[in-house]
């Protein structure tokens, strides 16, 4: 498998990689382990995590994800064949957030209790914290590489001003850089990093790996109607794609899916992976056959004349058929 260098981090990172946000929500620790160990197994090393997952869930209090997958690290025996990436800076309440220095580095200790390792492969701000000098979170992420325990830095949520000083603040003071951004960005999510941010990561080599890369599960296919939302823990954030656009991409996925003898699912992050931005897509899964699903996908090469039916089909700005 080809594996892709992540900005100037010097980690290289297979084309997909693993959403660690079900963990601990709709899949327990057995569950887990198996589409982790089914991950490693495929030859796949990248996963991504956060503080904060899931505290949305009921008797959560954040740090769920983190802690089962340092205990799967520890129980496996994996941690060298795996890249973790974390983020700090969400709200875990009792005034928990932000991107102080100081909160930065208690944070780093915390997720470094519960991966149960030593070191952070790719540590992440997981939204910008405008409260806080660019050159204090900076320094304080540097003064974790510096230490070891972070191998490089990455920022999700940024706009494209902020990412741009940031870029220039880490230039100036000679601080480590953001080499990955984490965006929104999928077939029907596409305006504001294709008009924003992406040309900022592509003059820069920064490493781009979105976020919601199915759309909350939309672009599977799974949902063709309100009827449908119950169908998950997701389906309320699935909602604003039933849409005149939403209905339009499905059927270019169907098409596409059927050419291919594919899925939806499949076809969306193939596409993902012919913008020459993209380092790799996160998606989750929440059983080992879902997962395949999505790694297959990385086996998909996408013909001109689909990509161009994809293209057309979920264009952001204006009303086109297909």
């Amino acid at each position: 498998m080809k594996k892709g260098k992540l900005g100037n981090s010097g980690l290289e990172v297979a084309p997909l990689a693993l959403g660690g946000n079900v963990f601990g929500w709709t899949i327990d620790e057995p569950a887990s382990f198996q589409v982790l160990d089914a991950f490693a197994a495929a030859g796949f090393n990248f996963v991504d995590t956060a503080d904060m997952y899931s505290i949305w869930k009921p008797g959560n209090k954040g740090g769920e994800s983190e802690t089962i997958l340092g205990n799967w690290v520890k129980k496996s025996g994996n941690r060298k064949k795996v890249l973790i990436a974390t983020k700090v800076g969400m709200d875990l309440g009792a005034g928990m957030k932000g991107l102080s220095r100081d909160y930065i580095l208690r944070a780093a200790e915390a997720s470094l209790r519960r991966l149960q390792t030593d070191y952070i492969d790719l540590y992440q701000a997981h939204t910008d914290d405008t409260a806080v000098p660019l050159q204090e979170t900076l320094e304080a992420f540097g003064q974790l590489v510096k230490q070891g325990k972070v191998r490089a830095i990455g920022a999700s949520n940024y706009t494209a001003p902020r990412v741009t000083e940031a870029l220039d603040v880490s230039k100036k003071l000679g601080l480590p850089r953001y080499e990955s951004l984490q965006p929104l960005y999928n077939l029907y999510d596409r305006a504001d990093y294709e008009a924003n941010l992406e040309p900022i990561c592509r003059e820069n080599g920064i490493g781009v790996i979105p976020y919601y890369s199915l759309a909350s599960g939309f672009l599977t296919g799974k949902y063709r109607g309100e009827a449908d939302l119950a169908k998950s823990a997701r389906g309320a954030g699935v909602k604003k794609y039933l849409n005149q656009r939403g209905f339009r991409i499905l059927a270019a996925l169907d098409q596409t899916a059927n050419k291919y003898n594919s899925t939806p699912a499949q076809v969306s992050l193939a596409w993902l992976l012919t913008r020459p931005t993209i380092t790799a897509p996160i998606a989750s899964a929440t059983n080992v056959n879902q997962l395949k699903e999505l790694l297959d996908a990385t086996n998909l090469q996408l013909d001109r004349e689909s990509i161009q039916l994809l293209d057309r089909a979920s264009a952001p700005s204006r009303s086109v058929s297909i």
